[in-house]
């Protein structure tokens, strides 16, 4: 039984104890940290230059930081609401200035997307990895104490544990440090208890391994607010690159996405095709899609409403996800056997009965006579109920009579078809690994009832980002699978650059994002489907995302297959290198399609009398705002999946947004001036100059502030 202190500073000191003071300490990714007592061995560390702290995570969570005294002016009042009294990281205040005691070391495998571009450290000791191989290369380095947060359901004798937000590595690294322990090193596990942490059953609970734990902390100076990533803001672009995505998810199948505003439109757009399908169809209408792309929305996916529904298989678990959950698209269940899953996928209205039996026999996931083991799976997926027992020949009934063990006897198929079972038991809509989002989708989980939260079974990532060890099952479970991702970069020949800059520095990770696109080129009927804007906008400086070339590829051409921005699909499957770039050239945007064209030809890629079609020649924004003023402001809001931000701060949001993407550097001076000399209507922005403290400017600096603010909010009012 693990040893249970309600101090996560004792805790501390009981781990050094333990290991000696040489502490290789494995965490999980984002939520799960239990930053209290890792803050607790931090500092026991500052002080005491003896021990020895080395970090192997991913993901460490921090409050934003503002790049402008506008800025912070606008995050530090928010910051204080949304994260209120989380406890931030200690040890990554110090990554991001470079300075950790020599004797800590922190080693990461994915960043918190652009905070750690200028940390020299964080970039020396950042570990390139697979998500699905976290686990072997940490233990191969020798972790030697796993810490991680808890929540927990229930009291006394019956209180229960559960990994929750984090059972990916957790449930793949334990049966590695339980080898070595059980070979004589020393592993110390710890858990530490979060009351306000959604309990998640199923895999994430911790069962068996509640045994192997050595600490478990239950300290209330723990129970801080929980870390949330509020919602952004999705652009026109973000939309529309959304909604071409929504038309290829096939109805009955299987949906994984990542975190962020891409994403958000993915799945807003996903539920208009279900809930307001005529709108859905005239905004696809407008498009003016070619006949090709018709021909492969009808062919991978569709328009229509979800008669089947989805299956949900997420490394990541998001408010998107959820909230597709509670609209009922995602609600195909999958099985843990073989025979039962391939029976559900013929019949789609899988229910209890003798057809179901017979089914089940001929796929040989059971046989006549009944053994007991095959009864107990008959039962406990509810094609049976409870009570039916095996007695040498015969099957005990629960109102005591018996019939024969004989699935071909009259009798016996008389009696199994009045005890089949009411509905089928043990189905899972959703897989993920991890969970985090806004502070909305935390309450949403513990507001679950038991049978919905059964439902949804956080597990290992390798169950979720891989195929092996279970292909067989797997590939009938994730049918026409959509693995949908992100990138911020792709080149003419269907690269995707998604994790790394060209001069080497890391913004992210890979995550599991390459697993994902190999899976989709392994599974019959899956495709993965790359989201990019077509085009940035920074200082007032337009660029292309695609471009010819980059030094760097997350995911290399020869796994290309659909990409996707806002003027358009690209699918590349089985194409020439020719074809991907006319295919590429067809979805960039039109103020740089001729350069591309140019540099593709240069390369020897691309015909020389090869002439863009007439219809992606005008690639634009302005023609996306065309089509936003056609379909009305409904279809796409600024924050569809709801938001932290109030009225005021949305509206200042777009106001700062605009001043950092649309003025340049040599251009700032002189809209300053022009601000300062410009009068403005004060009083029609009384509430957001308030906000931002600049209602009663002092000083010509605030001043200056209050007309950059005033000129910004004039440009995007309405």
């Amino acid at each position: 039984m693990p040893e249970q202190l309600d101090d996560a500073f004792k805790a501390a000191d009981r781990v050094i104890e333990l290991t000696g003071g040489d502490i290789r300490l494995g965490l999980p990714l984002g939520l799960g940290k239990p930053n209290r007592l890792v803050n607790a061995l931090y500092r026991r560390a500052q002080d005491d230059a003896s021990i020895r702290l080395d970090i192997y995570t991913a993901l460490s969570l921090g409050r934003p930081a503002a790049g402008s005294d506008l800025e912070r002016r606008f995050l530090e009042p928010f910051a204080d609401r949304v994260f209120g009294d989380y406890e931030e990281l200690d040890y990554l205040h110090a990554l991001r200035k470079d300075q950790l005691p020599d004797n800590v070391r922190v080693f990461e495998f994915f960043f918190q997307p652009g905070s750690l571009l200028r940390s020299e450290s964080a970039q020396r000791r950042y570990i390139s990895v697979n998500y699905t191989h976290a686990a072997r290369d940490i233990n191969a380095r020798g972790v030697n104490v796993v810490a991680q947060m808890l929540a927990v359901e229930g009291e006394g004798d019956v209180r229960r544990y559960s990994f929750a937000c984090n059972p990916e590595v957790t449930l793949e690294l334990l049966p590695m440090l339980k080898a070595r322990r059980d070979a004589g090193e020393t592993i110390v596990a710890v858990g530490q208890v979060h009351h306000d942490l959604p309990f998640m059953g199923n895999d994430a609970e911790l069962g068996r391994w509640y045994d192997e734990m050595d600490i478990v902390i239950d300290d209330p100076k723990a129970q801080t607010r929980l870390f949330s990533t509020p919602n952004m803001p999705v652009s026109l672009q973000d939309h529309f690159v959304g909604l071409h995505a929504s038309a290829l998810v096939r109805d009955g199948g299987t949906l994984q996405i990542g975190i962020g505003a891409l994403g958000d439109a993915l799945v807003h757009h996903t539920r208009r095709r279900e809930q307001y399908n005529q709108d859905y169809r005239r905004l696809l209408d407008a498009l003016e899609l070619p006949e090709a792309h018709r021909e492969l929305i009808g062919r991978e996916g569709g328009d229509r409403p979800f008669e089947l529904g989805l299956y949900g298989c997420s490394e990541m678990m998001t408010h998107g996800l959820l909230r597709l959950i509670d609209d009922g698209i995602i609600r195909r269940p999958v099985y843990d056997w073989k025979a039962l899953q391939a029976e559900c996928l013929k019949h789609a209205n899988c229910v209890p009965g003798l057809e179901l039996i017979d089914g089940l026999r001929r796929r040989r996931g059971i046989r006549s006579p009944l053994p007991p083991e095959h009864l107990k799976r008959l039962t406990d997926f509810g094609v049976l109920r409870r009570g039916i027992t095996v007695e040498g020949n015969r099957l005990r009934l629960p109102n005591d009579d018996s019939v024969p063990n004989d699935l071909d006897h009259p009798d016996t198929r008389e009696a199994l078809e009045t005890w089949r079972g009411d509905s089928l038991n043990g189905g899972i809509i959703m897989h993920g690994g991890f969970f985090l989002g806004p502070a909305a989708f935390y309450q949403r989980l513990r507001e679950l009832d038991a049978e919905l939260r059964g439902k949804i079974n956080m597990t290992r990532v390798n169950q979720i980002n891989d195929l092996y060890g279970g292909e067989e099952l797997r590939v009938l479970q994730r049918r026409d699978a959509r693995f949908v991702n992100t990138a911020f970069t792709v080149t003419l020949l269907g690269a995707a650059v998604s994790d790394q800059l060209d001069d080497g520095r890391v913004l992210s990770g890979v995550g599991g994002q390459y697993n994902f696109v190999s899976q989709a080129h392994e599974l019959p009927g899956a495709r993965s489907i790359l989201m990019t804007r077509a085009w940035r906008e920074r200082g007032g400086e337009a660029a292309s995302n695609v471009l010819f070339s980059y030094a760097h590829n997350t995911i290399p051409r020869h796994l290309r297959d659909i990409v996707i921005t806002e003027y358009g699909i690209a699918d590349l499957r089985g194409k020439t290198d020719e074809e991907v770039v006319m295919a590429m050239l067809n979805v960039a945007d039109s103020r740089f399609q001729v350069e591309l064209m140019e540099q593709a030809q240069q390369a020897g890629k691309l015909r020389h009398d090869y002439r863009i079609p007439e219809r992606f020649r005008h690639n634009n924004p302005d023609f996306l705002r065309r089509l936003k003023a056609e379909a009305g402001a409904d279809a796409f809001p600024d924050f569809p999946l709801g938001t932290d931000f109030d009225a005021t701060e949305q509206r200042l949001l777009k106001g700062l947004t605009w001043l950092k993407e649309t003025v340049s550097q040599k251009d700032y001076l002189k809209l300053a001036r022009e601000a300062l000399l410009h009068d403005h209507d004060a009083d029609a922005h009384a509430d957001e100059l308030k906000r931002m403290g600049l209602h009663e400017p002092e000083g010509i600096r605030e001043r200056l502030y209050q007309r950059l603010l005033l000129t910004a909010l004039d440009a995007n009012r309405g």
